[in-house]
């Protein structure tokens, strides 16, 4: 499943160590336990990564009451310290999703708008048979067919509802796999883009039976997260986020928690085979603001951020991140004091880990929460002629280094490595981007694809195919 991680190469040091108290103990052990806590708590219960504060305030009461969530959550005795019996669950393969929250499905019960989905392998492990593959995948849906109205059916090329994959290390999510134990997979939450895709660690040794890691368990735990479930806290069932072995897999069944938390989304199976599946309505998500879910929506600019995508308007931005499925709502001034409202275009360089913002004939750059000193900067600094006195939309190509500046029909191509504007520019950007023929208010990159806003309406643009291959509402990103 797509999500956090839990990094092994540290742990294989803490395996050697039977337990590590929260209290006493030798300096070097306590401190080598204090750092396997740290990244565990930090990547599944939501304890804020600041290292000094957590290695000088050990002994607070927060870091002890983050030990007992994750204890209670896990089943353990609550004891607010690292011994034996935590240090052993937190050594064992899981989940990558976090832990935190006390609910059986994702924030705001995101969930399938129809109960007929599509799924597609993209590529195989080379662990297994093709046929395997297929085969555990096809009876890891299946469980939750059988309790549900949803039924699936494969697809062997182009987009699906779920598109699940196999990988190794860094693999475009920015949650890169640790290498063999530990995170084992992870996957989203229902949704545009990448919600809904489930993604499986190539360094682990996949398996039919239990003599290594089964795939169709965890394949059955990562799509329970694409359909919408998240972690259950209680041991016996499928979501409980830590990898147990079944040692009769063909009497497989999902407990009652799991049964329960499936259909309080999409309900109970049909009642007979007789009896027509109706594709169930979007349950929708509570908007941050009335305006996120106006079908009038449309946005200044929208950009990427380490990860993230921010949609700016007027005085305020939504920031989605892939983890989550709600977006937060934010005035622009309370992240970057000194950045204009009501901004024209922006954009992010990833390999200089900017985010450009453009107003009028200006533009600031920031990184992450820090505003860069020296700007504001004319934009004619960048090549642009005189003539153009402000940028309608602008995006970054991380593959090829090139930046795209957008005004009325013509467009300017600007190279990253050389830092200048290419000669043979502008274009028109009908005749480049067939298919984008208003008005361009916003565009970013993600999943390989250009996304194009014009008022309340988006184009999910493929550079390679040259042609429009979706046309969405500008805030279809938010779930509405």
């Amino acid at each position: 499943m797509k999500s956090l991680l839990v990094l092994v190469p540290l742990w294989l040091c803490g395996a050697v160590c039977s337990a590590y108290p929260l209290y006493g103990g030798s300096a070097r052990e306590e401190d080598t336990g204090m750092e396997l806590l740290q990244k565990y708590l930090e990547n599944y219960y939501g304890l804020a990564k600041d290292v000094k504060q957590f290695t000088e305030k050990k002994n607070n009461s927060p870091v002890v009451k983050k030990i007992q969530e994750m204890q209670k959550f896990l089943g353990l005795e609550m004891t607010g310290r690292l011994d034996s019996s935590t240090m052993d669950v937190m050594l064992k393969p899981r989940c990558g999703v976090p832990d935190v929250g006390d609910f059986s499905t994702f924030p705001g019960s995101p969930k399938w708008r129809e109960t007929h989905l599509t799924y597609r392998i993209v590529n195989y492990t080379p662990d297994l048979p093709k046929e395997s593959v297929d085969s555990a995948i096809e009876k890891a849906l299946k469980v939750w067919e059988e309790v549900t109205p949803l039924t699936f059916s494969k697809r062997s090329e182009g987009e699906a509802d779920i598109m699940i994959s196999f990988a190794a290390g860094e693999h475009g999510d920015f949650i890169p796999f640790d290498g063999p134990g530990a995170v084992l997979a992870h996957a989203y939450a229902p949704g545009l883009g990448i919600n809904g895709d489930a993604h499986f660690d190539d360094d682990e040794q996949w398996t039919e039976d239990t003599t290594g890691t089964n795939l169709f368990l965890v394949a059955a735990h990562e799509l329970g997260h694409s359909l919408g479930l998240f972690h259950s806290a209680k041991p016996e069932a499928l979501m409980y986020p830590v990898y147990k072995s079944s040692g009769d897999l063909a009497r497989f069944r999902l407990s009652q928690d799991d049964v329960d938390g499936i259909q309080s989304l999409y309900g109970p199976p049909p009642a007979s085979p007789d009896v027509p599946v109706v594709p169930t309505k979007p349950n929708s998500l509570e908007p941050e603001s009335s305006l996120m879910c106006s079908p009038a929506l449309s946005f200044d600019a929208v950009s990427t951020l380490r990860g993230e995508f921010l949609f700016f308007k007027d005085r305020h931005f939504w920031r989605k991140s892939l983890r989550t499925p709600e977006a937060g709502f934010y005035l622009i001034s309370s992240f970057w004091p000194s950045l204009p409202s009501s901004m024209d275009a922006a954009y992010e360089v990833t390999n200089r880990d900017t985010v450009f913002i453009f107003k009028g004939d200006q533009f600031w750059a920031v990184r992450g929460h820090e505003e860069q000193a020296g700007y504001p900067k004319s934009i004619h600094t960048l090549g642009l002629p005189a003539t153009v006195g402000k940028i309608d939309a602008a995006v970054s190509d991380k593959e090829k280094k090139k930046t795209y500046f957008f005004v009325e029909d013509k467009y300017w191509r600007f190279d990253e490595k050389k830092q200048s504007m290419e000669p043979g520019y502008p274009r028109k950007i009908a005749a480049d981007f067939p298919g984008v023929d208003s008005k361009v208010d916003a565009v970013f990159e993600a999943f390989g694809f250009f996304y194009f806003f014009s008022g309340s309406s988006q184009l999910e643009f493929d550079p390679n195919a040259k042609k429009v291959t979706h046309v969405l509402k500008s805030n279809s990103w938010f779930n509405c």
